[in-house]
């Protein structure tokens, strides 16, 4: 099954409520999440792209004036319908982008610690393609990576030290840019695994810029190698980082870790016929699943989910079949 809040049960009880119309759920939820930066992150992401759809957070702000999270969940819904407009191509989005953009600097003052605000300022840098925006031209701490929104990024990870939204929303920053190229993404997950301390979820950020980029190629019509680039030496150094360092080795919950990431890994071990380690990857994301990456790897796009399937089965039996030794 597919469900934005993957395994945080909790998430998916106050996505439920928030969908009825309710936040209360949605406020004691963050309530409780507390200081926990990476969850509260995860959590407020999703959250917002329900509440985006309804007047609930302003409902919210109306019963509870002055409420921290709220305001927090005001940035993050202006973020959330700017970024919809932008992807939809709706008149006026500057405009929308401007009052996102001011609703997650008042988010940034009343909750200075808290790094879901700078977070959301990386998200509208997307928006910027032609980075008129001084903050987006600011130079790389890396020569080898291209200018653009390192103060901001730089802001979410003082915050929280390798905010995995902050670098994913880095990463399509440098997919937009324009004058880019997929080398520059490829290049960014590297340069952040080289420091990712043990447990990281950036561990898998290689990962992420190989299969969008195996996609793009594909899309194109390139004569690819079909699962034989891989096993290539470096790919598989940068699997196995992120199987021993994050997977094997979490500083997290399993709860806490994104279904996109597991999906992520699930898939390049599968690709690199490493299925007895698939299998255990499979198993912890349990009856979830996610279009990325099968969407990119599948012959027929539209039918990921047969391919994820498959994949998933060929690796479960395998394991099934091939027990460890003792």
């Amino acid at each position: 099954m597919y469900h934005p809040a993957g395994l945080d049960l909790e998430l998916q009880t106050a996505l439920e409520e928030l969908e009825a119309g309710r936040w209360l759920g949605m406020r004691n939820l963050l309530a409780r999440t507390g200081a926990r930066w990476g969850l509260r992150t995860a959590r407020t992401q999703v959250l917002a792209a329900v509440a985006a759809r309804s007047t609930v957070i302003q409902e919210w702000e109306a019963e509870e004036s002055g409420s921290v999270d709220a305001t927090v969940m005001r940035a993050r819904v202006e973020v959330e319908r700017a970024l919809w407009g932008h992807r939809n191509q709706l008149p006026g989005v500057w405009q929308v982008a401007q009052d996102a953009r001011a609703a997650c600097e008042t988010a940034a003052r009343c909750a200075p610690a808290d790094p879901v605000p700078w977070v959301c300022l990386l998200a509208l840098a997307q928006l910027d393609e032609r980075q008129m925006l001084e903050e987006n031209r600011d130079r790389a701490p890396e020569r080898m990576l291209p200018p653009g929104p390192w103060g901001l990024l730089w802001q979410a990870h003082q915050r929280d030290r390798g905010n995995r939204e902050a670098f994913h929303r880095m990463l399509q920053f440098l997919y937009v840019r324009a004058g880019g190229s997929r080398a520059e993404a490829i290049d960014f997950g590297r340069w952040a695994v080289s420091w990712a301390p043990a447990g990281s979820a950036l561990l898998t950020l290689p990962l992420h810029t190989y299969a969008e980029s195996y996609g793009y190629r594909r899309r194109r019509g390139e004569d690819l190698l079909g699962r034989g680039e891989w096993a290539a030496d470096h790919v598989l150094h940068d699997i196995t980082r992120a199987l021993d360092g994050w997977f094997d080795h979490p500083v997290t919950p399993l709860v806490e870790r994104s279904v996109l990431d597991l999906s992520h890994l699930a898939h390049a071990l599968w690709a690199a016929h490493q299925y007895a380690d698939a299998a255990r990857v499979f198993t912890a994301m349990g009856p979830y699943a996610t279009r990325l990456p099968w969407w990119y790897v599948s012959d027929d796009p539209g039918r990921w989910q047969e391919e994820f399937v498959r994949a998933r089965t060929q690796c479960l039996s395998y394991a099934r079949n091939h027990p460890p030794s003792a």
